[in-house]
């Protein structure tokens, strides 16, 4: 890629953020408008699930071979795909008139939205070569990631009280365009290692159905129940085809994902820390906005708002304080820095009363994952960039956020399912409605606390464990290809 200067660099970053960021909104910001959708386009209780289900199934599914498609055709011809592509399925959205229409049309947003995520982060590797700068520009990037959904809950409300729900979608289409056009003159071309370099067809068939089976068998636990013949079908075919996908790998000639990639060490711990991490941090937004508006009363609105000094916390640490403590210190200790605080904030809402108020019992635990999080995000994702060959910074990049979609889902659908469990049983003992609600959640979130427990171990025990990772050298450009290719 050439050298670009210092503006342009800069408005490249910006209008991947944005892309990103649009992507992201996407996924939370139709929570809240799906009464009004179901009220106007007819759906049952059970269909309206897949207006959320089916963006997350092709999202999730996807994003691996996206960012392969991204190095072997050029990221930013993957990337303006992408957005195209989401651009023209949110319009589709908004003038849907049946519920097949809708489904069918968030399908498209998710196999767009995962052609345009995928390949972000490794644009941002090849655009900012310098350690301090690539430092930088991960933490903004990881900033529009981690406050998207929260921002998102917000804009739903607003949107969907203030235009209807096509607003919510109608919305991406300007923004899209705009992306579009300055992203194609912003964003150098770059030629891809080209078709011929190989494609597994066959590894890309089984391992995109794969994930998108997983992805099915877990969002759909909430419906259906974990022991569900449903469920475990989907987890079985899943399996099933995961580990053809896993053996076709070891045969094939060109894999879609080569073993020295996994025999990365930073990539693969930080992949497992993330996964471990995001799995609870989904929880966190989606258990906490139920708990306010059953447990303390709050309307859609105010809920929305009591979300804000999250995003508030992370852009100030994220942009403000974390590029520097990571450049001082070295990426490995600010992500346990922040992986202890994320224990602090969930230990912190399991003690959350039925009789609580947002001031003394919520806001300490809003700020505490702020700060954790614009510590977390940008130092695990710069650990698992760092050790990916350039050659292979789509495929990585795709990795990182498949990592991030699937333990999301998983995170989020085990969380539901104990406070949901746990509610339940409390119920039949003779709790009332609001304190039975409240133990759930309080479980759930303890829950989640021994899941960042155990990424704060795993990341102590594995990650940046090379001489020269404890250092701002961890964060420096990828080696060269006879390095990390095992």
């Amino acid at each position: 890629m050439p050298t670009r200067t210092r503006p342009s660099r800069l408005l490249a970053l910006l209008v991947l953020c944005a892309g990103s960021l649009m992507v992201i909104l996407d996924g939370s910001v139709v929570a809240i408008a799906l009464p009004a959708i179901q009220r106007d386009l007819g759906f049952s209780a059970a269909g309206l699930a897949w207006v959320v289900n089916a963006y997350l199934i092709a999202f999730g599914g996807l994003l691996l071979l996206a960012g392969r498609l991204g190095d072997l055709l050029g990221r930013r011809r993957v990337f303006l795909a992408g957005v195209a592509l989401f651009t023209a399925a949110s319009l589709l959205c908004a003038v849907a008139a049946t519920p097949a229409v809708l489904v069918l049309a968030r399908f498209l947003q998710g196999a767009g939205g995962a052609a345009a995520t995928a390949v972000s982060l490794g644009m941002i590797v090849r655009l900012h070569p310098e350690p301090a700068a690539r430092t930088r520009a991960i933490a903004v990037f990881s900033f529009t990631g981690a406050a998207g959904s929260s921002i998102g809950m917000l804009a739903g409300g607003v949107l969907t009280g203030a235009a209807g729900w096509p607003a919510i979608f109608l919305v991406n289409v300007p923004i899209g365009l705009l992306v579009l056009l300055v992203a194609g003159r912003v964003l150098a071309a770059d030629r891809g290692l080209g078709l011929r370099a190989g494609l597994d067809v066959p590894g890309a068939v089984l391992g995109t159905s794969g994930l998108m089976a997983a992805v099915l068998a877990i969002v759909g636990t909430a419906e259906h129940g974990w022991t569900s013949a449903r469920t475990v079908g989907a987890a079985l075919l899943a399996a099933v085809l995961l580990g053809a996908f896993a053996h076709r790998q070891r045969v094939a000639a060109t894999p879609l994902l080569p073993s020295r990639v996994l025999r990365t060490p930073d990539l693969v711990a930080a992949n497992a820390v993330q996964f471990l991490a995001v799995a609870a941090f989904f929880g966190f937004q989606f258990l906490l906005a139920l708990a306010l508006q059953l447990v303390l009363g709050l309307d859609a609105t105010a809920a929305g708002l009591a979300f804000l000094p999250t995003p508030v916390a992370i852009a100030v640490v994220s942009l403000g304080f974390a590029g520097r403590l990571a450049a001082r210190y070295g990426a490995r200790p600010v992500l346990l820095a922040g992986l202890g605080l994320a224990v602090v904030g969930f230990l912190l809402l399991a003690r959350l009363p039925a009789d609580g108020g947002y001031l003394a019992d919520v806001l300490p635990a809003v700020l505490v994952f702020g700060v954790a999080g614009g510590l977390v995000l940008p130092s695990v994702t710069a650990l698992a960039m760092a050790g990916a060959d350039p050659a292979d910074a789509g495929l990585a990049s795709g990795l990182v956020n498949t990592t991030q979609q699937v333990g999301g889902a998983l995170g989020l659908a085990v969380l539901a399912t104990l406070a949901a469990s746990r509610t339940g049983s409390l119920r039949e003992a003779g709790w009332t409605g609001t304190a039975a609600l409240a133990a759930g959640y309080r479980t759930a979130f303890a829950v989640a606390a021994a899941l960042v427990v155990a990424a704060l171990v795993l990341a102590a025990a594995t990650v940046g464990r090379r001489p020269v990772a404890d250092r701002a050298v961890a964060l420096a450009p990828a080696e060269p290809a006879g390095r990390t290719g095992g």
